[in-house]
């Protein structure tokens, strides 16, 4: 059988909006800084792409930054700043901000002085959403961006940051948003281009292509798609945990993402199970991407209080709008299969 791809939040699939937008980009010669009619031309393909993606973020036009992706936003939108964050948060904020935070056993996060705060929209591994205090100074909103409605005006943040490959975009493109009044320099220099806050020649290709797939997540989520993944989720938590009144799920007590899934069996390490699952083909992971290949306990779940024994043993299950019910019962069936012979190994 075909394999199932479960693991979207690390990356999704290309939308197939973005490649037809990455391959008309291809054909714009000129550079957007160029004054000419070929340059003009790609200028107008640049800001038209800003224009899309500022309406799905619910942000102004002029306020959206291009960039290689979130981890440069963060870098842009973090360095120098003197904020704190939680543990949770995703390494490329972590990298720039002191871990003083307190995390509750659901993933939420305590912010005494959002002003002097970083905060996630929603967490990678457990799909924890949080509750933005008005006024916090910045927030990765790259998990959150396209998988529930979004609109950053309304957020009251100063800084926020996403990625295009989370949402069906391109890898190598993503974009900061700043409110109005708030600004950053360069941490790339060397051009004007990004009115002064990213130098270098836009990369029309990946921006046409996020562009293209943030205007899909916004019309999928105009559709009920968030509301039909949450169903799924639920679907496939119940059949695990009927099966098995030992399994958790961290953060089920939070509200959640609607294609995430945190499965943790203690004693099970988590390494074990993707790549038990990868053999019968299901591509999962035991956590983000960025640290997926390090034999480690999750740091998410270590922050919630979970044991650090318990924490090595967590499986993470993500999936978007070309996932079938129908692939989550084969998952479900794989996972457990293989769940009984761990058993049965243990002596259980």
């Amino acid at each position: 059988m075909s394999r199932v791809y479960l693991d979207w939040n690390a990356t999704a699939p290309l939308r197939p909006e973005a490649r037809a937008a990455m391959i008309e980009a291809m054909e714009a010669i000129g550079n957007p800084s160029s004054v000419h009619a070929e340059g003009r031309a790609a200028k107008m393909l640049l800001e038209r792409a800003r224009e899309t993606v500022a309406q799905a973020l619910g942000a102004a036009q002029a306020d959206v930054v291009f960039t290689s992706g979130a981890t440069e936003a963060a870098a842009l939108a973090l360095e120098g700043q003197g904020l704190t964050c939680a543990p949770i948060e995703h390494d490329c904020v972590r990298a720039w901000c002191d871990e003083v935070l307190e995390v509750d056993a659901g993933g939420r996060v305590t912010v005494p002085d959002p002003a002097r705060a970083a905060l996630q929209l929603a967490n990678s591994e457990t799909g924890v959403i949080q509750d933005l205090p008005q006024g916090l100074a910045a927030s990765d909103l790259t998990q959150g961006f396209g998988k529930i409605p979004l609109a950053f005006d309304w957020l009251g943040v100063g800084a926020g940051f996403v990625s295009a490959h989370k949402l069906g975009g391109p890898r190598g493109a993503g974009a900061l948003i700043l409110r109005d009044g708030t600004d950053r320099a360069a941490r790339i220099r060397g051009g004007g281009q990004e009115k002064g806050r990213r130098a270098g020649t836009e990369n029309l290709i990946g921006i046409a292509g996020f562009a293209a797939a943030a205007a899909a997540a916004q019309r999928d989520l105009a559709d009920g798609m968030a509301e039909k993944l949450a169903d799924m989720r639920d679907r496939l938590q119940n059949r695990l945990e009927d099966a098995d009144g030992n399994t958790m799920f961290p953060g089920r007590e939070s509200r959640r993402l609607p294609n995430t899934l945190s499965i943790l069996t203690p004693g099970w390490k988590g390494e074990t199970q993707v790549m038990q699952m990868d053999l019968a083909g299901f591509a999962v992971s035991a956590g983000s991407a960025c640290s997926s290949g390090k034999v480690r306990a999750s740091g998410v779940l270590r922050a919630m209080g979970v044991a650090e024994a318990d924490a090595a043993c967590a499986l993470r299950v993500s999936f978007g709008w070309t996932t079938t019910q129908e692939e989550l019962d084969r998952f479900a069936e794989g996972w457990l299969t293989a769940r009984a012979r761990w058993q049965s190994k243990q002596g259980r």
